[in-house]
């Protein structure tokens, strides 16, 4: 039998860490198959659509146990070079096989081997398209980013754009891009949030019309592949969407701007986690490119980097146009009446700035109706099967308890499930039930809830956005949805019913993301020229994290943590990796990562592993949650200790009855 002239090395869609060999298909031209084509293979009892990686002329395998794959797709590489190699990063750094990165990278429809095509295009042109609204008038701090990070335009640079809320960060992005459209450039603009995308959509369509498209989780398959094919051949200008955009391909991307770097949404949670911030950092030094992250409340890791001199810091220090800073209440709920989580004084404040016809907007990070249905006569509460979590009442359009982390739902019950009594109360406050209590209070004004609940379908954010736009009256309630990055002129007084949840966290990021939230909560009041008001309800207003941000800023606060992560030698002075094991039955998850322990390098002062121990839930969705953390001081030693257990595990039996995953730089532990 004669030995092919040509191998195709192929990576799956699997969690084997490997490419696999095949024969090429029959009539195939060699000379025309090209690295980061598709191609269809049979693997095992599957048909898999995998990416071409190499042509090789000889296989580990013997000639005869090598199958034949089934079509080539695609005529050219489905990836742009800068998105192939960013891949291959990201598989190494996140120690996930080639074959699911690369398959993670693409749309629905193309990770099914559908062709590269769709019926009808849009059509739109990338070169200096003519504005519809004109550019605003800069301040120094403004005009100053603006020249810096344009005359950065043909290197690669990180630059940190540290603006406090209102100092008009989207006007420098608009008009940096302005001059990179000028350029025959294209732009990606990475937002955390799709509940964010709607309102910077309209933004920038209308400084720029029709040459902005979206990319998110609410589009179709077909909006979402129509967006990958128009910025790789061109005809998107720029694309505007959340994390997974970051792998779209450009036919000249010439900038990426990553809005809010501090959020955590950037961190994919399931599946290839990834933080996409970091990725637009590689992807941006790959394609020699600049990019800009801003935040108002930039992450410990980007202050360190700007420390280090790896960014540099571009600071806007005054709100855009005459607005200035809110003035700040602390309102000590020991010494106050309680209705339904508002204090007297809060009340007479919303009261005051309704009057003025102003805004008010209010900020509970809970959504539903009460986080726990409780009987008054045995102490029972309503408890998820699945989860070691409650159950959340929810009143409105369909009155339900409902787990909020495996979305279990059942009926309400009449009596109580333990001693038969019908004396069930709701206990605690979420948006629902405040939302009820603020219609009976202010019952001639318009109140607006913003959470998940109210967001579900399509364009019910849009709309929700647009209502509160035309009101000039109204109270904004909502979770944390509502605090990020949205621009409300007409909001004076923005009030935090419950500035304590952050604050007694065994997270240690919760101290971080705490101030980062009340921050940008706080930055809603007086964005125009009426002065702004922020009241923050606290049983401990004496706290000294509370009064360090409201005294000093979010700088001198941040600086404080800085100096306690360096002291205590956590992120981002040491970095982290967790496996996390799922089981049915704990044991086995627990053993699984005793297992793992033991495989991994003894580096006595270098290396710590602490665990196995259960998860903070330690049961979700009837799972047994299992947690195994390592740390070190260099992420080089952390990189050799994650391949060389891996490597051990490949070859190692593996309980099929546990599911288990590698989480490098978590979020969350």
């Amino acid at each position: 039998m004669t030995t092919p002239s040509i191998i195709l090395r192929v990576a799956l869609p699997t969690p084997l860490r490997r490419q696999f060999d095949y024969l090429p298909p029959q009539d195939v031209d060699f000379t025309s198959l090209v690295p980061g084509m598709r191609v269809v293979v049979p693997f095992q009892s599957r048909t898999l659509t995998g990416v071409l990686i190499s042509l090789e002329k000889t296989s580990d395998l013997p000639y005869e146990k090598l199958k034949q794959a089934w079509s080539v797709i695609d005529d050219s590489p489905i990836f742009t070079d800068d998105v192939y190699k960013l891949c291959h990063w990201a598989a190494e750094y996140y120690h996930y096989s080639l074959g699911e990165v690369l398959s993670s990278a693409l749309p629905s429809p193309l990770r099914k081997g559908k062709p590269a095509s769709v019926k009808s295009k849009r059509a739109a042109t990338v070169n200096l398209p003519e504005p519809v609204e004109a550019p605003l008038i800069l301040n120094s701090d403004q005009q100053q980013a603006v020249n810096t990070i344009t005359a950065a335009h043909e290197c690669f640079h990180v630059f940190l754009l540290d603006g406090i809320t209102g100092s008009g960060k989207t006007e420098v992005y608009l008009q940096v891009i302005t001059n990179m459209l000028h350029a025959g450039k294209q732009i990606l603009v990475l937002v955390p949030e799709i509940s964010l995308t709607p309102q910077t959509i309209e933004r920038f369509r209308a400084r720029f019309r029709e040459s902005v498209v979206a990319l998110h989780s609410s589009l179709t398959e077909q909006e979402r592949l129509r967006t990958f094919l128009m910025a790789k051949e061109g005809s998107a200008s720029i694309v505007i969407g959340t994390r997974s955009a970051i792998f779209t391909p450009f036919k000249n991307l010439g900038l990426i701007i990553v809005d809010e770097e501090h959020d955590s949404s950037f961190k994919q949670q399931d599946r290839f986690r990834y933080h996409a911030r970091d990725l637009a950092i590689m992807r941006a030094s790959i394609k020699q490119i600049p990019i800009v992250l801003g935040s108002a409340t930039p992450s410990l890791e980007s202050l360190l980097n700007v420390k280090r001199g790896r960014y540099t810091t571009l600071a806007l220090k005054e709100r855009a146009g005459n607005a200035n800073l809110p003035h700040y209440h602390l309102l000590d709920l020991r010494g106050l009446t309680i209705e339904q989580g508002l204090s007297s004084t809060l009340l007479q404040m919303m009261k005051t700035h309704l009057d003025q016809n102003n805004q008010v907007m209010l900020f509970l990070n809970r959504r539903g109706f009460a986080p726990v249905l409780y009987c008054t006569q045995c102490a029972w509460m309503a408890g998820c099967k699945r989860c070691d979590a409650r159950m959340v009442l929810h009143q409105h359009s369909s009155p339900r308890l409902q787990c909020h982390h495996c979305d279990t739902r059942s009926r309400i019950p009449e009596k109580c499930q333990q001693c038969g009594e019908a004396t069930l109360q709701p206990v605690g406050l979420g948006t629902q039930r405040l939302e009820q209590t603020l219609a009976k209070i202010f019952s001639d004004v318009p109140i607006i809830r913003v959470d998940r609940d109210s967001t579900r379908r399509k364009g019910e954010m849009q709309d929700l956005l647009n209502k509160i736009d035309s009101e000039q009256k109204a109270i904004l309630l909502g979770t944390q949805m509502l605090a990020k990055g949205h621009h409300f002129p007409n909001v004076t007084l923005v009030g935090i019913l419950d500035a304590d949840s952050g604050l007694f966290s065994a997270d240690f990021r919760a101290a971080e993301q705490m101030g980062q939230l009340l921050t940008q909560v706080a930055g809603r009041a007086g964005r125009a020229e009426k002065q702004g008001t922020v009241a923050i309800q606290t049983y401990h207003p004496d706290h000294p994290l509370l009064q360090t941000i409201i005294q000093q800023g979010y700088q001198t606060y941040a600086q404080t943590l800085l100096k306690e992560r360096e002291v205590s030698i956590m992120p981002p002075f040491s970095y982290f990796a967790v496996f996390r094991a799922e089981s049915y039955v704990a044991q086995h998850a627990n053993q699984f990562l005793a297992a793992i322990k033991s495989m991994l390098p003894e580096m006595v002062d270098i290396l710590t592993v602490l665990g196995p121990v259960p998860a903070l839930m330690a049961r979700r969705k009837g799972l047994h949650c299992q947690h195994l953390l390592i740390k070190t001081n260099k992420r080089s030693v952390l990189q050799d200790a994650l391949k060389s257990v891996l490597h051990k595990l490949e070859s190692a039996s593996v309980s099929h009855s546990v599911k288990w995953v590698l989480d490098v730089d978590p979020v969350e532990i």
